[in-house]
């Protein structure tokens, strides 16, 4: 994966294209601190982790900039977020999440708040890196009584 981030990334400079080539670098930097902390290659899942947390970090970003009205630095962001799903796994739309999560709940017999934890984990297991899961605790919590 590093490499495909390396050779996009001189793709990115050679068309100049400012916002894609900051946020490789990033990546790149990212991968290889974590490379490193890890002691080992990083595994495709140990990349879905690193790609998850940037976007997760953008968003929260987002929110305080949209918060102090800086419009301008938000949509820095957004930007980058866009460059970092491009090698994120095709996300579930929201009604395949809802269907999932009903399937899910069926297939386990989970119909009490309790067991939310369960149902998060066992459907986040399944579907890593697909879908946002503040989302999927909303969508299972209202399924839930």
């Amino acid at each position: 994966m590093i490499d495909k981030f390396k050779a996009d990334l001189t793709a990115a400079m050679k068309r100049g294209e400012p916002t894609t080539v900051g946020t490789l670098r990033m990546l790149i930097s990212q991968t290889q601190y974590a490379r490193i902390e890890a002691k080992r290659d990083l595994t495709g899942d140990d990349y879905l982790v690193l790609l998850q947390r940037a976007v997760k970090t953008r968003r929260e970003a987002i929110e305080q900039y949209e918060k102090g009205s800086r419009m301008d630095l938000a949509d820095k962001e957004r930007a980058e977020i866009a460059v970092i799903e491009r090698y994120l796994p095709a996300g579930l739309s929201p009604e395949e999440a809802a269907k999932a999560v009903d399937d899910l709940l069926r297939e386990l017999g989970i119909t009490e708040k309790k067991d939310l934890g369960r149902a998060m984990k066992e459907f986040m297991a399944r579907h890593r890196g697909k879908v946002d899961g503040k989302a999927v605790n909303a969508l299972i919590a209202s399924r839930l009584k």
